[in-house]
């Protein structure tokens, strides 16, 4: 989220979290000096998330604090060290895994006491979404404990998908450019009826 009268559009629509980009390469990059505008559209109930890919850690904790996070989200190739030292800060972190085929879910183990959450995505060559699926039945080859978000290349028409979808550790959606009008703007009228038709399946 960028622009604040789109932000307060979704924010209306009471979402769990609220994702700003802080990879300058990303369209959607939000910039790291904080914005009055749209910090004052987000309520308390709605958890701020703050999307990283390979940042120094330092300036990782210097943006939770001017704009007042409460997740971070890694989706480079972050180290179980570096997730442990931002989770040691105090907040929450969400790391992002890229799956195909040929993912090996043993990997986690090493993330397992270092993250709050897991996002498992689809690979790409370059970070950040594609747009596209992955193979969900995949995901039967995960028996650890964190639970996770469900990523990449949903869109309005996965409710009845995603809520046929069953794994026990399955903790949330992330929905992005299924969403977007344009980079960083979102379709506000396609995001509450996907949140509402999600949330009275579940």
């Amino acid at each position: 989220m960028r622009d604040p009268e789109n932000s307060s559009g979704v924010v209306a629509i009471s979402p769990d979290y609220l994702g700003f980009i802080f990879y300058p390469k990303s369209k959607r990059f939000v910039g790291f000096k904080p914005s009055p505008e749209v910090l004052s559209i987000v309520s308390d109930s709605v958890k701020k998330v703050g999307v990283f890919v390979d940042e120094a850690p330092e300036k990782v904790l210097e943006t939770v604090q001017n704009w007042n996070l409460d997740v971070v989200q890694l989706h480079g190739y972050e180290t179980p060290e570096y997730c442990q030292q931002i989770q040691d800060s105090g907040i929450t972190v969400f790391k992002a895994f890229s799956v195909d085929e040929r993912f090996d879910f043993n990997s986690l183990s090493a993330y397992s006491e270092v993250c709050n959450y897991f996002l498992f995505d689809t690979k790409s060559q370059l970070p950040g979404g594609t747009g596209q699926k992955f193979n969900w039945q995949l995901l039967e080859n995960y028996k650890g404990d964190v639970p996770f978000f469900l990523s990449g290349g949903i869109g309005p028409e996965d409710i009845d998908a995603i809520s046929q979808f069953s794994h026990p550790k399955l903790f949330g959606i992330d929905i992005n450019s299924g969403f977007e009008i344009s980079p960083a703007l979102k379709d506000v009228e396609k995001v509450k009826n996907f949140i509402s038709g999600i949330r009275s399946k579940i």
